[in-house]
């Protein structure tokens, strides 16, 4: 398999107040970080080398943090976020020549890589998009009936068949890496002026369900998913103690963390070592609760 990439240098803004503490990719989600869910679907499709770009809150991307996840994962560092082109100019050296599978660090699906890699190879292609389907006209972008890109971002470029949703995993192929700019976006500023030149991007067909991990709301709402997937109805990780009289419904409650009262969790996430406490007659509902008692809420 080609080598991979893992976008995790951005700032996360809408995911204030949680974003002041950890890197989206660190976030907590079920029993691991974000980024160990990313690893494993990396490791699953045998990536040959995996890179990972740092910029706000780099120290929290520790050796140790990186020891224990499924695939060896190298670390470049940008002084400030160079944007999702400019992370993969930047990270050239480590990644070495070829393709390379880009996974933004904020997205979670249950992606088969290999395959994404092998359809990629097998087309020659000189990207090739991983896309959720939609009905035409619908979603991020539209297909053409070959599965073409024909629209991206409000331009059209051929007959659309079907629309989609990019879901911010990708196969760049050598000739795109070739163009890319030390800073800008993939979107903006490498896949739409190699389609307005007439160029072909190739897509391959994604699962219907995946998150994009860039709200509290998202973010609580993949940590249901997880549940489900699991077929827990709560998780509760080792070391964590929950009072007798808390009835904890939907939530995940970390490594270690404490919640204590009398009183009702439901659609929760408590980080690893967090403490809340909660009450009666104010049960804590859809929120988030990290390490430094910072309670994150999602809209009712």
């Amino acid at each position: 398999m080609a080598a991979a990439m893992i976008l995790a240098a951005g700032l996360g803004t809408r995911l204030r107040p949680l974003t002041d503490e950890l890197p989206k990719p660190l976030l907590w989600l079920g029993d691991r970080p974000l980024v160990a869910h990313i690893a494993a679907r990396l490791a699953a499709g045998a990536a040959r080398r995996v890179v990972l770009n740092r910029s706000h809150l780099a120290e929290r991307f520790s050796r140790e943090l990186l020891a224990a996840l499924p695939v060896e994962v190298d670390l470049v560092d940008e002084p400030e976020p160079f944007g999702t082109a400019g992370g993969l100019a930047n990270a050239a050296r480590a990644l070495g020549e070829g393709d390379v599978v880009l996974w933004n660090g904020d997205i979670l699906i249950d992606l088969d890589v290999a395959a994404l890699s092998a359809a990629h190879a097998q087309r020659g292609a000189a990207a090739t998009l991983a896309v959720a389907p939609r009905a035409a006209g619908e979603g991020t972008l539209g297909l053409g009936a070959r599965g073409e890109v024909v629209r991206l971002r409000g331009e059209r470029f051929g007959e659309e068949a079907a629309g989609g949703d990019f879901v911010g995993v990708h196969v760049v192929g050598e000739a795109l890496r070739r163009r890319l700019p030390s800073r800008g976006c993939m979107v903006g500023d490498v896949y739409l002026p190699w389609l307005r030149e007439g160029r072909a991007l190739a897509t391959f067909p994604a699962p219907a369900v995946w998150h994009d991990i860039g709200t509290v709301a998202a973010y609580l709402a993949a940590n249901a998913r997880w549940l489900w997937r699991c077929g827990q109805a709560s998780h509760v990780g080792p070391g964590a103690l929950v009072a007798e009289g808390v009835d904890v419904t939907g939530s995940v409650v970390g490594a270690g963390a404490r919640v204590e009262g009398a009183g009702a969790l439901r659609g929760c996430v408590v980080w690893p070592g967090a403490r809340v406490a909660v009450g009666a007659g104010a049960p804590l509902e859809r929120a988030v609760v990290t390490t430094r008692g910072t309670v994150a809420r999602a809209p009712a």
